[in-house]
Order: C-alpha cells, then structure tokens, then sequence
C-alpha cells in the first residue's frame, strides 16, 4: 500500500553547483550530503540531487512534482532572480488553486503549487 510521497529526485551534472542553489532557494542546507546524492528534508518530503541520474531531456520528462508554497507569485519571482527560468506562469486553475513551474538552472522543471485546502496530515500508519 502506498504511504505516500517520499522523495522527489533531481538529475544534476554539477552536484556542487546545484547543493548551492538549491540550498539558496529552500533557504537551508541540505541533511544528507555526498558526492553522489544530496538530500533536502522539504516539510518532511525529500528533493534528491543526483549527478548520476538519467540526464534530463523532453523525451525523458514525463513526471512533475509540484511544491507546496505560501505565496506562488512571489516565490516564481525569488526563482527567476536566483537563476531558474520561467517555464509555466503563475495561473490559477481553478477553486483558489495557483501552480507555476520554473526550469532549475539544471534543466528539470519544478513545480510551484498553492493550494488553500491543502492540509499537511498526520501519516496514519
């Protein structure tokens, strides 16, 4: 039976460059830290960087994680400042929902969601 969402993985061919920019962009360190894969503890969700991971292409693109956000218009802005390139704007689809997704300064697409009915819930099991 599925629990839940763990972890979101990221392929990088600098893993160096991206702990850096990720590590600005969460605006903390990553907890787990080696050459071959740095973890980030996101609201209790793991964002993997990976350098060994099938390269990023439009072929290979099939999966979108979107990350929950407070305010979606300013956090595509902080994105876009600190490097990411628009992807998909900040629109609204629907019921008070917002998503947007960025290009990492890596070439993966992060997506970007508010989601006012969203509750972080306990994990039953």
């Amino acid at each position: 039976m599925f629990q839940g969402l763990r972890t979101v993985i990221y392929g990088v061919a600098d893993i160096e460059k991206a702990k850096r920019w990720y590590t600005e962009a969460l605006g903390f360190a990553p907890y787990f830290d080696e050459p071959f894969y740095v973890g980030f503890n996101v609201g209790g969700y793991e964002l993997g960087l990976d350098p060994n991971a099938t390269p990023v292409s439009k072929a290979s693109a099939g999966v979108l994680a979107y990350w929950g956000v407070e305010d979606i218009t300013a956090e595509f802005k902080r994105l876009l400042a600190l490097g990411a390139k628009a992807h998909g704007a900040v629109q609204e689809v629907g019921d008070g929902i917002s998503v947007a997704t960025v290009l990492d300064p890596f070439g993966n697409i992060l997506g970007l969601i508010h989601n006012p009915h969203f509750k972080i819930a306990e994990n039953p099991l």
